[in-house]
């Protein structure tokens, strides 16, 4: 079951990434990336009660919910920057690095395992990311800057140590629930946001929170994947879930492809391939 959660959560990452692209089209980064977290947390109202409950106990943890807050902050905002500016299939495969870093992350804390299925697995991820990085027709012409390849490093290290994050708390001695988790990590969200917004003097059109369409189809994507992928978690070792959820690839190459009409890609599939080869002999 935790494995389809993982696919799952792979598949709607892939379609989040693409109509991140679209909805930054028409309105500012800090407004897509405010307005999206505030209708995903308006979504998750339902489980204000269930969220409340964390006080009967595990409320001790709520300040380490801030810290992962605080480092989806950082981590969106590089990622955002990135997505605005890059090819979406090539930031799809950059974006991938997160498997070497959550896997090493997670064999020095967590002491995890690194069986040989997982090493092969991360070693043909590597080289599907050189691949990318090392071919001049990975570019064909495309808007590629050192600058936003690195605003994609610095999102991925972060997400990592964010999906580091989420294992802890959905370990079954915390008490924490995914609905917890969830609700409490994207209300300190949307305040980190709205902080960002009043201390810069940002001015928004709220009329964008209907006008917008694609911010209401990503914080449904979002709620269902998130909920989906900390289900998963409280099963699955991070090693085999963080290459499960790196199917998303597909999804952004072709994406690239048919919506934005981006170049090469057939080699980005291949990379792409490579990378989901070392997926499947990850987890098996």
């Amino acid at each position: 079951m935790w494995i389809a959660q993982a696919a799952l959560y792979g598949v709607l990452k892939g379609g989040r990434d693409v109509m991140k692209k679209l909805a930054l089209k028409k309105s500012s980064i800090i407004e897509v990336l405010f307005f999206y977290t505030l209708l995903s947390l308006v979504l998750l109202l339902p489980d204000t009660k269930e969220a409340i409950g964390i006080f009967n106990g595990s409320g001790i943890y709520l300040p380490f919910i801030f810290i992962k807050s605080a480092i989806i902050y950082i981590a969106w905002t590089c990622s955002f920057k990135a997505i605005e500016k890059l090819p979406i299939g090539f930031y799809g495969l950059m974006d991938m690095s997160r498997v070497v870093i959550t896997s090493l992350l997670s064999i020095i804390l967590f002491g995890e395992a690194i069986t040989l299925g997982k090493a092969i697995g991360m070693i043909l991820v590597i080289d599907g990311l050189v691949m990318l990085n090392v071919s001049k027709n990975s570019f064909g012409g495309e808007n590629v800057k050192l600058r936003y390849i690195i605003l994609t490093l610095a999102s991925c290290f972060a997400n990592s140590c964010s999906e580091i994050f989420d294992k802890w708390f959905m370990r079954p001695e915390t008490g924490i629930t995914p609905a917890q988790l969830q609700f409490w990590y994207m209300l300190f969200l949307t305040v980190l946001y709205l902080l960002h917004i009043i201390i810069k003097r940002i001015k928004i059109d709220w009329r964008m929170i209907y006008k917008n369409y694609w911010l209401i189809l990503l914080a449904v994507m979002f709620v269902i994947g998130d909920r989906a992928l900390f289900n998963a978690n409280r099963v699955g070792d991070v090693i085999p879930l963080t290459l499960l959820k790196q199917g998303a690839v597909i999804i952004t190459i072709l994406g690239g492809k048919f919506v934005f009409k981006e170049k090469n890609t057939v080699f980005k599939l291949l990379c792409a391939v490579v990378v989901i080869c070392g997926i499947v002999v990850g987890i098996t």
